[in-house]
Order: C-alpha cells, then structure tokens, then sequence
C-alpha cells in the first residue's frame, strides 16, 4: 500500500468528490499520509486569449485513451475569455483526420497525437491551415519549439501547489529518516 497519497486539483474538483476520495483513501489505507493540492493554470500570453477566436491544441492521449472531454486549453480559454472555439476538423490533416475519424467524440480539440516527423508535419499543416487568431498550445511539451506556427501562440502548464501539510518535501524528509534508521 502507498505510504503517501496526493489528492490533487482540489481547487477545482467538487467538493463532495474530493470528500469521498478522502473517506476512500481512509478507509482502505489509514496509515497513508494524505497530502491535498491545487494545479493551478499558467499561460505565458494570456492576452492571446481575450476576446479572439482561438484554436486549442490538446495532449492526444489524455482526450482518446483517457477519454477527457476538455484539458487545460479549455480551462485556458474560458478562464482568459476567448470569444470562440474554432473547430479544426475541416483542416485535419493525416492523422489527425484518421484521429477524430476514430474518435468522433473530441469535438473542436486539436489532439497532439504524437512526435513522430508525419504526425509534427500533419500537426503543423492543420495548425497552420485553422482559420483562427490564435493558438492555444496545452501539450506537456512547447510546440513551438517542433514547428513553425504562422500564428500567434501561448503555452499553456499547470504546476502542483501543495495546500497545508504535510507537504511532498515535509514527507520526503521524514522518509528519509525512517530509511536511514533501518
């Protein structure tokens, strides 16, 4: 069993989910440590967002096997008021027509499928091709730096805020004491 357990996005979740995982993690594991935190949402240019017509570039995975209907572009948008989604299904490209051939149910998200040459080559030809003022880029890594965008574009990240304690560094530390005292 974990000896540590982080319940995360507790700014966001509801609050009676984020109760029952509690009561979960009680019950099944009461010696674990719980530590709760917020993944709070940073966007480099948020002014790219503000009333424009943007296109939101997703981490593929996370909207077709882990079957997310929205991710942190999303969370980006509405938080920095974009006036409108625009849907990149008529310029999909490749694989990433196949993509939303396969999964119907991704809507007006741009899934970042992969990094192979031909899914950055279609990526960039749908991108680049979408009718929109600006880009929304919410994969883990920066695309920006893999091909050229003939649009503006932000970065979208989360980072872990641990709210109270114990926090991962106050666990970390006394897990190193207990193993040194083995």
């Amino acid at each position: 069993m974990a000896d540590v357990i982080v319940i995360n996005k507790i700014d966001s979740a509801d609050f009676d989910d984020i109760n029952e995982v509690r009561e979960n993690v009680r019950m099944i594991n009461p010696k674990a440590q719980i530590i709760e935190a917020a993944s709070p949402l940073f966007v480099d240019h948020p002014e790219m967002i503000y009333g424009k017509k943007v296109l939101v570039v997703e981490d593929g995975p996370t909207l077709t096997h882990g079957e997310m209907t929205y991710g942190a572009g999303i969370v980006a948008a509405e938080k920095y008021g974009c006036a409108d989604l625009v849907d990149p299904r008529p310029w999909a490209a490749g694989e990433i027509k196949q993509t939303y051939e396969k999964y119907p149910e991704i809507g007006t998200l741009l899934p970042a499928m992969g990094y192979s040459s031909k899914q950055i080559k279609d990526l960039e030809k749908t991108i680049n091709s979408a009718e929109c003022d600006s880009v929304i880029i919410a994969t883990p890594i920066d695309l920006r730096r893999l091909i050229k965008i003939n649009k503006p574009a932000c970065q979208v990240r989360y980072e872990l805020q641990e709210i109270g304690v114990p926090t991962i560094a106050d666990v970390l530390k006394n897990f190193g004491k207990k193993s040194s005292k083995k």
